[in-house]
């Protein structure tokens, strides 16, 4: 990807992280397709990182989790010529307790964060092993490493969607293209806005924006963000039953 212009596709654009990543490619002079719901907003983010030194910046007004994920990557695609980089940066959190007793809500968030997700990743890794090259960059979460009583259902989704993720790697490494699963820890968005944002754990959208940026240039498969979370996270996921269920997590 280096050498001429990154032709690069943000689905979910204009959530807090994918924004403060598109003006890491745009200081690049990446070309820059934004796809969101919000066209208004989009529009807006489009016109200040053209500013910043984006060759292009469009937008696709789009809701990611209803569309035909195929049919409308391959038209986004066709006018790039070619696809650099996808990130998908679209999904919700959600109220667990909240979810729990409301079949068809959880059943929305499901489509959103997992099944429509699926499906761009899958169109893209298509195009990509066409191509033999490029990389698809998902947005995880630890949240999907250990199922957990304050947020299961999210990290359902988002365990299911870095096992779909990896496996997409593995099918890419021999043809050299890339997929790879970024998972924060706390970071501080407007999707959590309800959350107390205090202490070392919590991070700020351009942190993770750094992260994704470089994960798209190298790295595994599976990339935390920050990389502490590779500790913490270890020692969660290996916590015996016996002390685990006691906790609050």
């Amino acid at each position: 990807m280096t050498g001429s212009v990154k032709q690069i596709v943000i689905l979910g654009a204009t959530s807090a992280i994918a924004e403060a990543t598109a003006r890491i490619w745009a200081a690049q002079g990446a070309r820059l397709v934004l796809v969101a719901r919000d066209a208004a907003r989009a529009e807006i983010i489009a016109a200040d990182l053209k500013t910043r030194g984006a060759a292009d910046a469009d937008v696709v007004a789009l809701d990611c989790a209803k569309a035909d994920a195929e049919a409308e990557l391959g038209k986004i695609v066709s006018r790039l010529g070619r696809l650099d980089i996808l990130l998908l940066a679209y999904g919700v959190l959600g109220d667990q307790q909240a979810l729990e007793i409301a079949p068809a809500a959880a059943a929305d968030m499901i489509r959103t964060n997992f099944d429509s997700a699926a499906l761009w990743c899958l169109a893209g890794a298509a195009i990509l092993e066409k191509q033999r090259s490029g990389a698809l960059l998902a947005i995880g979460s630890v949240a999907g490493d250990r199922g957990r009583q304050s947020n299961y259902l999210y990290g359902a989704t988002k365990g299911g969607l870095a096992l779909l993720v990896e496996g997409i790697a593995h099918r890419l490494a021999p043809l050299g293209a890339r997929a790879v699963i970024i998972k924060p820890g706390f970071v501080d968005t407007p999707m959590t806005a309800a959350f107390s944002k205090k202490g070392p754990l919590w991070a700020k959208p351009e942190a993770i924006a750094a992260v994704i940026a470089w994960s798209a240039e190298k790295g595994g498969p599976v990339v935390y963000a920050p990389v502490f979370w590779m500790a913490i996270m270890f020692v969660v996921r290996n916590l015996p039953w016996a002390i685990f269920r006691k906790t609050k997590l």
